[in-house]
């Protein structure tokens, strides 16, 4: 029999419309004689069934059901493809596991771990994972620039430090440029992350839950036309994804190997796409995103198609995995 499977898309953060990219793109994807596919949105306002029609079913936040034309329709398993809030911040995960529903997503405590950078990178420093130098602020403390400056240097990014990896960034230049890019992240979270600039190659790293193995893929070097790979730079074509990588190698090596440790350490499951940078030869950790765009041109399909990986196959194991 046929499995019903929820595609969860849309969220709460400013990365929604790219969300409902890909989760539509996994609803297009999957196979009809295989799987009995319903786009699920999930909005502040409203949470509901979008059918081909384009007509809205609420749907039941205590069973996570919905009921069409009479027919109560129940789920067998969730794919989750909400970027942010809150599909990637341990919420949804929560919320599944309350209700005993299989979803594509890692657990609940992993999720918000690796959403909260601040908490992430020092969760893996005892592990000997090299990062950026930095400084924390919360909204409401006193802005000392000097101190700032003194710790991570000059350029240097401010960060939201719950906001995904596209909103809330700024590189600053020169101390003058801090409070604007500070305010900046603080419309994004009430925290903030304040990096040094790391001058190498930026590169990012596909692992994978796949056949029941840790999989890492092909590495994808990052050139952007922007200042740094921003929101136009990862979603409106402002950069060069290079897959597989330019580097040595040793290079290659020491990230893969980089990766699949972080990705075990945190005990990771399902897709994600972690990012480092190369200084003095060494990748250093940046962050991880546990629900990356799944859309034809992101960098995660992009990958996967390297190492010989439709999408179908793709979305299609992460499914069979979470309902084993």
């Amino acid at each position: 029999m046929k499995k019903n499977i929820a595609i969860i898309m849309g969220g709460y953060s400013s990365e929604y419309k790219i969300s409902l990219k890909s989760g539509n793109v996994v609803y297009d994807t999957l196979s009809p004689e295989k799987y009995n596919a319903y786009r699920i949105h999930i909005f502040k306002d409203k949470w509901f069934y979008v059918d081909d029609h384009g007509a809205e079913f609420p749907v039941n936040k205590n069973d996570f059901s919905v009921t069409v034309e009479g027919a109560k329709i129940t789920f067998d398993c969730v794919f989750n493809a909400i970027h942010g809030s809150p599909g990637e911040d341990g919420f949804m995960q929560g919320y599944f596991k309350l209700l005993n529903i299989p979803h594509t997503s890692c657990g609940m405590y992993q999720a918000s771990l690796t959403f909260n950078k601040r908490d992430c990178l020092s969760v893996l420093k005892p592990y000997g994972i090299k990062t950026a130098t930095s400084f924390y602020l919360n909204l409401g403390d006193t802005i000392n620039e000097k101190a700032i400056v003194d710790k991570v240097g000059l350029p240097c990014f401010v960060k939201a430090n719950k906001a995904g990896s596209s909103f809330g960034v700024t590189k600053v230049y020169n101390q003058e440029g801090l409070q604007s890019a500070i305010e900046t992240a603080f419309k994004e979270d009430d925290e903030i992350i304040i990096e040094s600039f790391l001058d190498g190659t930026e590169v990012s790293v596909g692992v994978i839950s796949f056949n029941g193995e840790t999989k890492v893929l092909p590495i994808t070097e990052i050139v952007s036309e922007n200042d740094f790979f921003d929101y136009e730079a990862k979603y409106l074509g402002k950069s060069q994804e290079i897959t597989p990588a330019r580097l040595t190698p040793e290079q290659e090596m020491k990230v893969t190997a980089e990766a699949k440790k972080i990705y075990e350490i945190l005990k990771m499951k399902g897709f994600s796409r972690s990012e480092f940078i190369f200084k003095d030869n060494e990748p250093h950790f940046l962050e991880m995103n546990t629900i990356p765009g799944l859309t034809r041109e992101s960098i995660l399909p992009q990958q996967a198609k390297a190492a010989g990986i439709s999408l179908s196959e793709l979305f299609e194991n992460a499914i069979e995995d979470a309902l084993k």
